[in-house]
């Protein structure tokens, strides 16, 4: 998400993209607390060890770690809650289906602010990489550097 159309982004899972192969992005509104919203504004968030499951016939997202913000002092939260995902009946159930199948997993890729200030999760329903798999996406990200660099030189 980009920091000019509008997006602030809060919190980023880098290693997503390197351990999974996206396969689809899904845009989730999250049930927040005031302390967790107040927290986020400041850029206190982690998602780097977080997945999203199915409990319950909802959509959770676990292991987020949101800092306690310091000023709410006894009304503050608890860092590693499991939060609640808002998103449709339709995409609930879908989602349901898909991470039921066998190396299917929802992870949290960023958390956002979206032009109208509110806080959004985009969730990537993911496939693990296997070592090779890992290896021939590094290989092919260091070709595309070094073809530009022979591109650059000859231009």
């Amino acid at each position: 998400m980009a920091k000019s159309s509008g997006y602030k982004v809060i919190a980023e899972n880098r290693r997503a993209r390197h351990d999974y192969e996206i396969l689809e992005t899904i845009e989730a509104g999250i049930v927040l607390t005031g302390s967790e919203v107040k927290s986020l504004r400041v850029g206190k968030a982690s998602i780097a060890e977080s997945h999203a499951s199915e409990k319950a016939g909802t959509i959770l997202l676990f292991n987020a770690t949101i800092q306690e913000y310091a000023a709410a002092a006894i009304f503050g939260h608890e860092p590693k809650r499991p939060r609640q995902l808002l998103l449709k009946q339709r995409e609930i159930n879908k989602l349901i289906g898909s991470i039921t199948r066998k190396g299917m997993t929802l992870v949290p890729l960023t958390i956002y602010f979206n032009e109208r200030g509110r806080v959004k999760v985009s969730l990537g329903l993911a496939k693990g990489k296997t070592r090779a798999d890992k290896r021939h996406s590094e290989q092919e990200r260091d070709w595309k550097r070094d073809k530009q660099r022979l591109l650059k030189v000859r231009s």
